[in-house]
C-alpha cells in the first residue's frame, strides 16, 4: 500500500479533462493503459480506498512505480490513443483476447499474377482476400472442391506451379477441368485473374446472378441440342447450390453484420462471433479472455471491438450483447476505420435476437469446453492442488475437497449441497444434498450442514472400526451392499461458499465434534477472496492462479447443485401446497388431479362434476376439494 502512495500525484495536479493514462513499473515498463472522461476522478479512485479495490487492481498498483497521462479533446481521440498505446506497449494488466484455437480462412492471393485459392491461418497478408473464418479446414476444402467446377482457379503451390510450366504438363486438376491450367498457357493471365475475381464475387455473396446465368446457359445448350454441355452446366449449378447449402440463411439477403455474444464468470470470459454476409453465416470465431480487471459486459465489448477490428474488415452492422460505455465514440471510430457508417446495436426482437441467442449458446459451450480442457490436464491439476496447499499452509495436499453451499428464497425452502472433487476432478457419485431445518440465515445453515455431515462420518467410522479399504482403494465398504458407505470418507479440505463468518461456523461445527484433521476455508464471490477461520484478513490468491481457478470451479459446482435442488423443492411446494390442505386427499390422487387439470388454478375453477371425471375421485371427495380450494381462494 505504501508503494501506491509513494507515486500518487499531488492534489490538484491531475486535470479534470478527458484523457489516457499509463502506469509504469520500477523499470519504466508500461503495465496498464486506461482512458477516462475525467482523469482526476478516475485516477483518484485508484488511491482513495486501496483495500476495497479489485485484487488484480491492487496487484497492478503494488507493481507500479509511476503514472503519467495525456489530455485529449474528444472520446474518439481517447479511444484511438488508448488502443495505440495498448498495441505499442502490450501492458500485462490490460484485458487481452486470445483465440481459443487457430481459425482457418479461405484466402485468394489477388496480389499475385496468377491468384491462388488456399487455406491460411494467422496474420492477414496484404493483397490477399479472405473469407471466413471457418471452424475447420476441411469445411473450406469441401467448398473449394465444389466451386472449382465453375471457377477453375489455381490451387497449387508456387513450386508445383513452376515445375508444371517447366515440363509443359499440368497437374491432375488441370486434366479433370478443376483448374484452368495457367501454368501451361491454357488461359492468359488476364483470363485467369478474371476467374479469380468471379470466385471472390461468388464467395462475397453475389450468388444469385451466377445461378441465373448458368441456368440461362443450360437452357440455351438444351435448345441447341447440346445435351452433354447442358448436363455439365446442370452439374455445375448443383455444385454451386450444394456449396450454398453449407451456409445457413439467417437474415435478409442484404444483411452484412457481425453478431457478437459473450459469457463470463469472475475469472474468464468467452466471446463468439458469427460473420453474416449477404444474409448467410459465412463463418464463426471464438476467443477466451482472462479477466485481469473488474469489467462490465459493456467494457468487455468495447475492448473486444477495439482489438479485433483494428485491422479492418468491419461490416455495416455490429450486433452486440451490451453497448460500450461510449457507444457513439466507438461507432465513430469504427466508421472512420471502415470508411463508411458502422451501426452498433443490441437486438431486442426478431431474427437478429434469435441469432444472438444462438451465438450466446456457442459462447457458453466454448467457455465450458475451455474449462474442461484446462481441468482435464494432469499437470495443471497437480499445480492447482499444490498452490492451494501453499496458499492455505496445509499439512497435506487436499486430494479430496468438499464444498458446501446454501440456497433459499427469502428464508423459505432452505437447502444445501455438498460436492466432492478428488484429485482436482468432480466425483458426482459422492454429491449429497440436505434439506436444512434452521431458518436463522446462511451462517447457521452452514453450521447445521457441517455438523450433520461429520456426525454421519463419525458414526460410519465407529461402525466400521478403522477404515478397511476394498481392492479399488475406495475406503470403507458396507458389508450388506458391497458398496462404499455414503459419508465414510473424510475430506482434506472443506470449502464453504462465503467469507469469514461462514468459514468460522464450519470450523466451530468441526471443533465441537472433535474433528481436527480437516482444513476449512471460505470463498467469497465478490472479490474471489479465500477466508480462513479466525483470520481478520483474507488470503489473496493471484487471479490467474490454477489454485484459485480450481476453488472457483468447486464453489460454482456446489452453487449449481444447490440451486437445482432448491428449484425442484420449491416447484413441488408451489404445486402441492394448495392440495395439501384437502382432507382425505393422498399423494396419488393429488398427482392425478394435477396431471388432469395441469395446474391448481384450473382445478380451482372446475366444478365437482368435472373433478369426478378424474379416475379415483368420487362425488364426496370432489365436493370437499371444491369447498376447500374455493374457500382458500376467497
Amino acid at each position: 500500500m505504501a508503494s501506491t502512495l509513494s507515486f500518487r500525484p499531488k492534489p490538484g495536479s491531475i486535470p479534470e479533462s478527458p484523457g489516457v493514462y499509463r502506469f509504469r513499473d520500477a523499470h519504466g515498463r508500461v503495465i496498464y493503459v486506461g482512458k477516462a472522461k475525467s482523469l482526476r476522478q478516475r485516477l483518484n479512485s485508484y488511491f482513495a480506498d486501496f483495500v476495497n479495490l479489485h485484487p488484480r487492481t491492487q496487484a497492478m498498483l503494488t507493481t507500479a512505480a509511476d503514472v503519467d497521462w495525456t489530455v485529449v479533446s474528444t472520446e474518439v481521440e481517447a479511444l484511438q490513443l488508448e488502443y495505440s498505446w495498448i498495441k505499442e506497449f502490450d501492458p500485462r494488466f490490460n484485458v487481452k483476447y486470445r483465440d481459443d484455437k487457430s481459425y482457418p480462412y479461405l484466402a485468394v492471393t489477388m496480389g499475385e499474377e496468377f491468384p491462388r485459392v488456399q487455406v491460411l491461418r494467422g496474420a492477414k497478408r496484404k493483397g490477399t482476400r479472405y473469407f471466413g473464418p471457418y471452424s475447420h479446414a476441411w469445411a473450406i476444402r469441401e467448398t473449394v472442391d465444389l466451386l472449382l467446377r465453375v471457377f477453375p482457379v489455381r490451387t497449387c503451390s508456387s513450386g508445383v506451379f513452376k515445375r508444371a510450366g517447366q515440363i509443359g504438363r499440368p497437374c491432375l486438376l488441370g486434366y479433370i477441368d478443376k483448374c484452368s491450367a495457367p501454368c501451361v498457357g491454357k488461359v492468359t493471365p488476364q483470363e485467369h485473374y478474371a476467374l479469380a475475381e468471379d470466385f471472390c464475387d461468388f464467395m462475397a455473396g453475389n450468388t444469385a446472378r451466377w445461378i441465373k446465368r448458368l441456368e440461362k446457359d443450360m437452357k440455351v445448350a438444351a435448345d441447341g441440342q447440346e445435351y452433354e454441355r447442358a448436363a455439365r452446366i446442370r452439374d455445375d449449378i448443383q455444385a454451386l447450390q450444394k456449396a450454398l447449402e453449407k451456409q445457413a440463411v439467417v437474415l435478409g439477403d442484404a444483411t452484412d453484420a457481425d453478431v457478437i455474444a459473450l459469457t463470463e464468470d469472475p475469472l474468464e470470459a468467452a466471446v463468439q462471433v458469427f460473420y453474416v454476409r449477404g444474409g448467410r453465416i459465412r463463418g464463426q470465431r471464438g476467443w477466451v479472455v482472462d479477466k485481469v480487471e473488474e469489467t462490465t459486459p459493456g467494457e468487455l465489448v468495447e475492448h473486444f471491438l477495439l482489438q479485433i477490428y483494428a485491422e479492418g474488415d468491419i461490416p455495416r452492422e455490429v450486433l452486440v450483447p451490451a453497448l460500450p460505455p461510449e457507444p457513439e465514440a466507438v461507432a465513430e471510430l469504427l466508421s472512420e476505420q471502415r470508411g463508411a457508417r458502422v451501426e452498433l446495436r443490441v437486438p431486442v426482437r426478431g431474427d437478429k435476437k434469435a441469432l444472438m441467442e444462438t451465438v450466446e449458446r456457442n459462447a457458453k459451450e466454448s467457455l465450458a469446453q475451455h474449462k474442461i480442457r484446462r481441468a482435464g490436464d494432469l499437470s495443471t491439476r497437480s499445480k492447482a492442488l499444490q498452490e492451494i496447499t501453499d496458499a492455505l499452509d496445509l499439512d497435506q495436499v487436499p486430494l479430496r475437497i468438499e464444498c458446501y453451499d446454501v440456497s433459499h428464497l427469502q428464508g423459505e425452502n432452505v437447502v444445501a449441497s455438498m460436492v466432492v472433487f478428488e484429485d482436482g476432478l468432480a466425483r458426482k457419485s459422492e454429491y449429497r444434498r440436505f434439506s436444512v431445518k434452521t431458518k436463522d440465515g446462511d451462517v447457521a445453515s452452514i453450521y447445521e450442514v457441517i455438523q450433520r455431515r461429520f456426525k454421519r462420518y463419525l458414526e460410519e467410522r465407529s461402525a466400521t472400526g478403522e477404515l478397511a479399504e476394498d481392492d479399488s482403494g475406495h475406503g470403507p465398504i458396507d458389508p450388506e451392499t458391497g458398496k462404499p458407505r455414503k459419508f465414510a470418507y473424510p475430506p482434506n479440505l472443506v470449502v464453504v461458499d462465503g467469507a469469514g463468518p461462514q468459514a468460522a461456523a464450519a470450523q466451530r461445527a468441526l471443533d465441537e465434534l472433535g474433528v481436527d484433521d480437516v482444513a476449512v476455508c471460505g470463498l467469497a464471490k465478490r472479490l474471489e477472496e479465500v477466508w480462513l477461520p479466525g483470520d481478520d484478513q483474507p488470503v489473496i490468491m493471484p487471479r490467474s492462479s490454477e489454485g484459485l481457478y480450481l476453488l472457483q470451479r468447486v464453489r460454482d459446482e456446489a452453487h449449481r447443485f444447490a440451486i437445482t435442488y432448491h428449484r425442484s423443492k420449491r416447484s413441488k411446494t408451489v404445486k402441492e401446497s394448495a392440495l395439501d390442505s384437502v382432507p382425505g386427499l393422498g399423494p396419488a390422487r393429488r398427482q392425478a388431479l394435477l396431471k388432469h387439470f395441469g395446474s391448481v388454478k384450473r382445478l380451482r375453477e372446475a366444478s365437482a362434476a368435472e373433478i369426478c371425471e378424474v379416475q379415483g375421485i368420487g362425488p364426496a371427495i370432489a365436493e370437499v376439494i371444491v369447498s376447500t380450494l374455493k374457500g382458500e381462494g376467497q
